[in-house]
């Protein structure tokens, strides 16, 4: 693995750290601290991930014309920004402007870390966006279990530590201009050309499976939106609901040699490993939706982690499989909008659900969305198809 992967996965782990102290407790904040009710927590995370969007937009289109260096500083300088203010000023309606403006230099981030792992080391095909999968997961090991010990003593201190985190990734994120001008991890931009890609069907698959995307980020959302309040209602502490994802993180990271050899043995049939982890899934909200003990949402929570396993790295090395040149940067920033857009719409939706109907009837609802983004995942690839049919027929004239 190159240098600079390593270094990308440094940054991160770091980056990762910090967001980890905030977004599993969102919910709960607003909800037990705040006096908002669940729908209304829901809107507010709605527009944290609408705004997300916009950055994953932004983004990308940074990433192709300017590099992977610049774009990851602008979102980093935002977030600093952002979270100061939010140090200070944390209350209702002060908490929705600054976690509206953290998820949108959030979004400029992410979709540059993984379109530089793309372009770092295009050889290690999912080898590298894995390798950024267990960081990211590595880092939701550690947050939320400091979290949980944080809030516990006050909220407050959960915002100086996420800073104090994203000030520690900003000099990370230092040593990735160096990287990037010795790689040449900023790749040669269709859009600084001002060209566009003629063939459509590559961008045509990237939206279907998008559409796929979103819907189990929907669902998979739930766990820090929902859920999350969930158990506070039937009586499980902070400290406890943390450590499930201190469990989910650590059994990414300690999970990989038993999904390996499944790994290995279904080299690039991609789908066949996203129909497993979605099957997963549905099995995972089958179990929680009986579950009112913690040993329970913990089994839950650990059949979800194998789940994710499969789809999550999968997707964005798909995206980058997809992607012309040059055009990593907005492929990456693109499938990252759709997961962005699912996180916009889940809280809200399983807020309203909740609300109105309770959790039973959320969990069935849940179950049906993973059912119905089984089929945008089996059909993504179908213009590509349809395209070297035409191909061939045109050679055959």
């Amino acid at each position: 693995m190159p240098r600079s992967v390593w270094l990308l996965i440094i940054g991160m782990l770091v980056n990762t750290v910090g967001n980890s102290f905030l977004w599993p407790l969102n919910t709960i904040y607003m909800h037990d601290h705040l006096g908002q009710s669940l729908s209304m927590a829901g809107l507010v995370l709605m527009g944290n991930a609408a705004a997300g969007v916009v950055g994953n937009l932004l983004g990308g289109y940074v990433f192709d014309k300017f590099g992977g260096f610049k774009s990851i500083m602008l979102g980093t300088i935002i977030t600093i920004i952002g979270l100061i203010c939010l140090v200070f000023w944390h209350g209702w309606p002060h908490y929705v402007w600054f976690l509206t403006l953290i998820g949108f230099s959030g979004g400029i981030v992410f979709p540059s870390m993984f379109a530089m792992v793309g372009t770092a080391w295009p050889e290690g095909g999912r080898k590298g966006f894995n390798a950024i999968y267990l960081a990211q997961n590595l880092g939701v090991a550690i947050g939320p279990a400091l979290a949980g010990v944080v809030a516990n003593k006050s909220f407050d201190y959960l915002f100086i530590a996420n800073l104090i985190m994203y000030v520690l990734f900003f000099f990370v994120a230092l040593s990735y201009k160096g990287i990037s001008s010795e790689n040449g991890m900023a790749p040669s931009s269709v859009l600084s050309e001002g060209a566009k890609v003629k063939d459509r069907s590559s961008f045509n698959a990237l939206f279907i499976l998008g559409i796929g995307y979103l819907l189990s980020w929907m669902v998979y959302t739930q766990w820090t939106t929902t859920i999350s309040s969930y158990t506070q209602d039937l009586g499980i502490s902070l400290n406890q609901y943390s450590l499930l994802w201190t469990a989910n993180g650590l059994l990414i990271v300690l999970g990989q040699p038993l999904i390996n050899p499944i790994i290995k043995r279904m080299g690039e049939f991609y789908k066949g490993q996203i129909f497993i982890g979605i099957a997963i899934f549905f099995i995972s909200f089958f179990v929680v939706s009986f579950a009112s003990t913690f040993n329970m949402f913990l089994v839950a929570i650990m059949i979800l982690t194998f789940g994710e396993m499969f789809v999550w790295p999968i997707v964005p090395t798909i995206a980058s499989k997809l992607a012309p040149k040059g055009r990593d940067g907005f492929y990456q920033g693109l499938i990252n909008s759709f997961s962005a857009i699912g996180r916009m719409i889940g809280p809200f939706l399983g807020g309203v659900l909740a609300d109105q109907y309770g959790m039973k009837i959320t969990f069935y609802v849940l179950m049906g969305i993973l059912v119905i983004a089984l089929i945008p995942y089996m059909l993504y690839d179908r213009p590509i198809k349809q395209k070297e049919k035409e191909n061939i027929n045109v050679e055959e004239l």
